[in-house]
């Protein structure tokens, strides 16, 4: 590897590789669920929001970052014999690959198919996650390929959580028009809203979004998809928020998950068929 894209490294306690774009933008990868779990564009500050408290054993999730949902998602489905957001995030990847370009700088993390992932989901797959930094930009990109000899469904999701200035100040432009199922109330309805404010908890899932904008004081961050057409858009809030052991009582102000999702309709994959998702974020400021 490059001195731009270090070798295995630590981060929670966890084996980690830390990349490095020529311009000086970073980002660190765990290979305990193949999550991003820092992103710092070229000169500027921290955008990703990871718990003080996180916590990276086996068998837990990383509380921020990036986790990566598959092939299940919370009780959408489509198996609901596997835990609540997949087997992904939990499970140990590996690095298969990484480039440097005159622009940017890139790895890709790999799982496959073993006996854990067999004993909860009996089915062959590889999944390939590919970080990308350049500048003030970052792409995740998440590719499934059915390795197996039976078809298999499945949803996906980048599970990302932004780092927000104060909660209350943060707004978020775009999803006007989108129809949304609320998962806290169970009703669905059209979002009429073209400028949306947070005050606490909130968990929607949105459908058929275009690409979003984030206001934060200053920071405006452009948040767009391709092949992930639905939108997660959570805040636990400060009771939920108190109830999680790995989060503080007051992180709930300082982050709001964003995610890039396949939710609403799960695809199937047949033997030797692929699917590819990306979430790309760019920051910019005055």
């Amino acid at each position: 590897m490059s001195n731009l894209i270090s070798p295995i490294t630590e981060a929670l306690g966890q084996p980690a590789v830390r990349i490095q774009s020529p311009d000086g933008a970073q980002a660190t990868v765990l290979l305990h669920g193949g999550q991003v779990v820092s992103w710092i564009p070229a000169g500027g500050k921290e955008q990703l929001y990871l718990s003080p408290h996180a916590q990276a054993s086996e068998g837990q999730a990383v509380r921020g970052g990036v986790p990566v949902i598959f092939p299940q998602f919370a009780e959408r489905g489509p198996d609901f014999s596997l835990p609540r957001h997949g087997l992904a995030r939990t499970s140990t990847w590996a690095i298969e690959s990484s480039t440097q370009g005159s622009d940017h700088t890139q790895v890709t993390l790999v799982l496959t198919d073993n006996d854990a992932t067999r004993a909860l989901w009996p089915h062959g797959f590889t999944l390939e996650l590919t970080a990308s930094i350049s500048a003030n930009r970052l792409d995740i990109e998440l590719h499934a390929h059915n390795t197996g000899d039976t078809s298999w469904p499945f949803s996906a999701a980048l599970h990302t959580y932004l780092a927000v200035s104060e909660l209350t100040q943060v707004r978020l432009q775009g999803l006007d028009g989108c129809h949304y199922k609320d998962m806290m109330t169970g009703g669905e309805a059209l979002e009429d809203h073209p400028e949306k404010r947070f005050h606490g908890e909130m968990d929607r899932i949105y459908a058929c979004v275009p690409e979003l904008l984030l206001s934060d004081g200053t920071r405006r961050l452009v948040i767009a998809t391709s092949g992930m057409p639905d939108a997660v858009i959570w805040n636990p809030g400060p009771d939920k928020c108190a109830a999680l052991n790995d989060m503080p009582p007051d992180g709930w102000q300082h982050m709001l998950c964003v995610e890039a999702a396949r939710i609403y309709e799960p695809l199937t994959l047949a033997p030797d068929e692929s699917w590819t998702g990306r979430q790309s974020l760019t920051l910019h400021t005055p």
